[in-house]
């Protein structure tokens, strides 16, 4: 695996890096304490195309590749980790479009979401009984003469408020078929039948619009399927895959801030005649958590690396993200250990770092879903 950067991917990581610390890190605290959705950061990220990083050149994207998403990520989570993840999850779905999609779907809904006109898209699996196993979901999909027949509900859909397309799967025969029975289709936001439910008020992310969406007689065109009928299982696992990168690389970024707020405060706080970062207590918190965000940080880039390369990845994605989230929820709560009493204050960020990193634990794949993935791997060598 090289270190070293490409041209192309040390550009995407300056751009990123440049962005979130001009603008989305003086406004962070504010879309925190606001619940704010960053519209106008996701649009002028669009313009840098920071929302098309995976897309064809030929669809307005910049074809960067999945090691420029992850570095991208990491940039912008370390600004404000609310944007991030809406930035990761659009970049999901369009991967998840140019990858699936026919001539058609990717010609209309890929430049739309590479130059911003779509503020952001939405990746709609989960309900509420149907979360770590998407072979239980009961959303249905009916053909008639027109189209398609959406009626059923989902629960904690990101962007879901604001997205100008959702990737929505159903079940499309007998729940008997299990994860066999699924489909995948894309809906524009605004279709008649599609309702968007009240904001969840979560612990963290609070600048992420995350909601629960009904579908009551939604129709679709006969063009709405993404992939093949009863594929659309394949097609959640390839792109919960890509996903776990980036929100790896999400938890990546949190951590880091964490790290830099503490080391920052270690050098300025004095007890006892000394800065804080002399004492053996503080320097060996230090020196855990630097070690925890490279061997995140590696991890992350083998996973990037090796789908970059086109080899299989859903162990080393599995990795990457279980070991990157815990270690990011890890590095945060010492990063509010070292501040004390001010760790635990609205006036510091790294109270809002704990806050945000926390989740990484749990969505795109819960930590004790990524050990079983990762167990699978393990037992079948």
């Amino acid at each position: 695996m090289p270190f070293a950067l490409t041209e192309t991917q040390a550009l995407v990581q300056r751009t990123a890096r440049d962005f979130g610390e001009r603008v989305l890190r003086p406004d962070a605290a504010d879309i925190d304490a606001t619940g704010r959705f960053p519209r106008e950061a996701l649009r002028a990220m669009a313009d840098l195309g920071l929302l098309g990083i995976q897309v064809p050149e030929a669809y307005g994207g910049a074809a960067a590749g999945p090691i420029a998403f992850s570095l991208a990520i990491e940039e912008i989570a370390r600004a404000c980790a609310s944007t991030a993840v809406t930035a990761s999850v659009t970049n999901m779905v369009a991967e998840t479009i140019a990858r699936f999609g026919t001539d058609a779907q990717r010609a209309r809904y890929l430049p739309a979401i590479a130059r911003g006109d779509h503020v952001a898209a939405s990746f709609a699996l989960s309900e509420a009984d149907a979360g770590s196993d998407p072979a239980a979901l009961r959303t249905t999909a009916r053909r008639d003469a027109d189209g398609w027949v959406l009626d059923g509900s989902k629960q904690w859909i990101t962007s879901g408020a604001y997205a100008g397309v959702l990737v929505v799967w159903a079940r499309t025969a007998p729940a008997d078929a299990g994860a066999r029975g699924l489909s995948c289709f894309l809906v524009d936001g605004g279709t008649p039948g599609l309702r968007v439910g009240r904001p969840e008020d979560k612990m963290g992310l609070r600048g992420s619009s995350t909601v629960p969406l009904e579908f009551a007689g939604c129709r679709l065109p006969q063009d709405a399927l993404l992939g093949e009928l009863h594929g659309g299982f394949k097609v959640a696992m390839m792109a919960l895959d890509g996903g776990r990168i980036g929100i790896a690389s999400q938890a990546l970024g949190i951590a880091q801030a964490a790290l830099d707020a503490s080391v920052a405060y270690a050098k300025q706080r004095s007890t006892f005649g000394v800065p804080i970062g002399h004492h053996q207590a503080i320097a060996f918190k230090l020196a855990d958590m630097g070690a925890q965000i490279d061997a995140a940080r590696l991890l992350v880039r083998r996973a990037a690396h090796a789908k970059e390369r086109g080899r299989p990845f859903t162990r080393e994605a599995s990795m990457a993200k279980l070991f990157a989230s815990e270690a990011a929820v890890q590095v945060c709560n010492d990063a509010v250990q070292i501040h004390g009493g001010y760790g635990y204050a609205r006036d510091f960020p790294v109270e809002r770092y704990l806050r945000d990193a926390r989740v990484t634990t749990i969505y795109e794949g819960t930590s004790e879903i990524q050990r079983s993935v990762i167990a699978r791997a393990v037992l079948s060598t």
